[in-house]
């Protein structure tokens, strides 16, 4: 995001499964008109019943109709989403993923769509290994060296080719990879690592993980600056009788959310105007153009929680802009 180029306000339409699109966009006309962008599941373990990939990869006419449709609601398509595993060690269903956010990179480059929203991934932790391994540290023995032998026998040769296959799709095109606990790219050192595998390798920010991990939000957005390519809307909210009890790590999560240490939240109730606008200006030289509003709170309903959000993102972004103008020169 330049300094004289506002983030737009998109969502994410895993909030919105059962609705026909053109129901989700009728409504978010008159109930969110703050979002201009969709943020729209391709494939992976995103579900995509707003996205038939197969005929719109194989018609322009399909392609045509299905952005003009959008496009009558005053709305764009912000990102693909194809959130997977593609180094996932049962081979058929890294396979299957791997197509799918490939499929989601050809399909943004021929819609003209700049960013493409993914997951980096996790492999198992020794050949044999029928399930990912979480390569997080070496606290103990049985966990030293995962994370080395993950990155050189899968992580970097597999994003390296996936990067250069972008590049040669659309040079502009950022596969924004979430720094996301459980995958091999979960913190700004992680991420560095992945990134320096080619240009078209961005960061996804989702500031509701950093909170739980104890990260610094506004610290990672300036320090990644123009490798950030896309922004997710989502807030953390703790519970300090359970966090007192269970600390972070609770193996229930998410469910019973009322018993959990932490859950996710609306924008501005787990962190304030405040929070959000040092975010927006956090952001100022990067590559973000749209922050789309995942809504993953347990205890509020999508119909609440979306304009809710969408109203306070306004107000960070135009507060955001006001404070950039009082900036000297």
């Amino acid at each position: 995001m330049t300094a004289d180029r506002a983030l737009r306000i998109g969502v994410v339409l895993e909030a919105f499964l059962d609705w026909p699109l053109d129901q989700v966009m009728l409504w978010l006309r008159e109930h969110a008109p703050e979002v201009t962008d969709l943020e729209i599941g391709a494939g992976g373990y995103a579900p995509h019943p707003h996205c038939d990939m197969e005929t719109l990869l194989a018609s322009d006419q399909a392609r045509s109709a299905w952005q003009a449709g959008i496009a009558r609601h005053g709305l764009r398509i912000g990102a693909l989403n194809a959130w997977g595993n593609p180094l996932h060690p049962d081979t058929e269903l890294a396979r299957q993923h791997d197509r799918a956010l490939r499929n989601a990179i050809r399909l943004a480059a021929l819609l003209g769509a700049g960013r493409v929203v993914a997951l980096a991934g996790c492999p198992g932790g020794a050949p044999g290994d029928r399930v990912p391994h979480f390569g997080a540290g070496g606290w103990l023995p049985y966990l030293e060296g995962v994370y080395q032998r993950q990155w050189e026998e899968q992580i970097a040769p597999y994003w390296s080719g996936l990067a250069a296959f972008a590049a040669a799709q659309s040079p502009g095109l950022r596969v924004c990879l979430e720094l996301h606990p459980g995958t091999c790219v979960f913190n700004v050192e992680t991420f560095g690592r992945v990134a320096a595998l080619g240009p078209s390798l961005a960061a996804n920010l989702d500031p509701s993980h950093f909170f739980w991990m104890g990260m610094d939000g506004h610290r990672v957005a300036a320090v990644l600056g123009d490798r950030v390519g896309h922004v997710h809307g989502k807030d953390t909210v703790f519970h300090e009788e359970h966090l007192a009890l269970n600390g972070l790590l609770d193996r229930r999560w998410p469910e019973p959310a009322a018993q959990m240490p932490w859950t996710f939240a609306v924008p501005g109730r787990g962190h304030d105007l405040d929070w959000w606008t040092g975010l927006v200006g956090a952001l100022r030289g990067s590559q973000a153009e749209v922050i789309s509003i995942e809504h993953e709170d347990p205890f509020v309903p999508a119909v609440t929680g979306v304009p809710e959000a969408a109203r306070l993102l306004r107000a960070a972004i135009e507060a955001g802009a006001e404070a950039a103008a009082l900036e000297p020169a």
